[in-house]
Parts: C-alpha cells; structure tokens; sequence
C-alpha cells in the first residue's frame, strides 16, 4: 500500500499547482460537451475522498464493510460545487488527498482483504476499493488534461 500512497502523492503533487493555475471563469465551463465543470469535478472527487475515507477506516476496523451507495449526480447538485470558491476546493482537495495517501500508507496488511460492500455493488476487497479510488482520481484529473505520468 506504500507503493499506492506514493502514487496518490505524485498525482496530487503534479495536479495541486496545475489547477492551481486554472482561471475562475474556466473552471465552471463544462470539461466534456453536456458534462461537469472542473469546479463539479473537483467537488466530486472531495465526495470520493469523503466518502473513501470513511469506507478505509470502517473497512479496517472491522470483519467486513456493507457501506451506502453514492448518488454522484446528487451530491454534485446539492453541494453547489459550481457557485464555490475554486481556491478553495483546489486546497481542500490537495489537503485532502494528502492526508488520504497518509491512510492507505497504514492500511494494516492483514485487513487488505476484508470484504466490502457498497450499495448494491458486488462485493470488494479494501485492497481494491484503494487501488480503485486512486485509479478513479486520475480519470478525473486526465479528463481535466492531468496526466498520470
């Protein structure tokens, strides 16, 4: 998990000052045609950090993890990404994950396997419910031009 808490560090310390450097009026034009604003992406990549966070902590504290779904569309509308401060979420994103790297780096060995259940999903392992986490921010930050290299 060292090795997957090294690569969340790299992405946030390659995308931190890249949307740093986004100007407000572009981060609430939509990233695809018909799709979500850098703002609503960002928010919804600090609900996926939420979200994950809660899901690796409860997941190592027990024998296994049945965890709510998540209404993506949802919580973007309700948390009125689009009308925040883009600053902001850029901080609180970065801090975020930092301190999330910091999780998955203690993630206990003998826990990685531990069955977790998220909504009507099929069951995981908390191995790839953190592998899956880190592979779903890089999308995010590739569809607002971030690469992963």
């Amino acid at each position: 998990m060292k090795a997957l808490s090294h690569k969340l560090l790299s992405l946030v310390d390659k995308a931190t000052p890249v949307l740093a450097e986004v100007d407000d009026s572009l981060s609430i034009e939509p990233v695809l045609a018909g799709g979500w604003s850098r703002k609503q992406l960002l928010g919804h990549l600090i609900d996926s950090a939420s979200n994950n966070h809660q899901r690796f902590v409860r997941a190592s504290l027990q024998e296994s993890l049945n965890f709510p779904g998540y209404d993506q569309n949802g919580n973007v509308r309700a948390q009125h990404f689009q009308q925040a401060n883009w600053p902001h979420l850029v901080s609180l994103w970065s801090a975020y994950n930092r301190f999330l790297a910091h999780v998955i780096a203690h993630l206990p060995e003998k826990k990685l396997k531990t069955t977790c259940r998220i909504g009507a999903d099929n069951p995981v392992t908390l191995e790839f419910l953190a592998t899956d986490y880190v592979n779903h921010l890089s999308h995010h930050l590739s569809q607002m031009g971030i690469g992963a290299s």
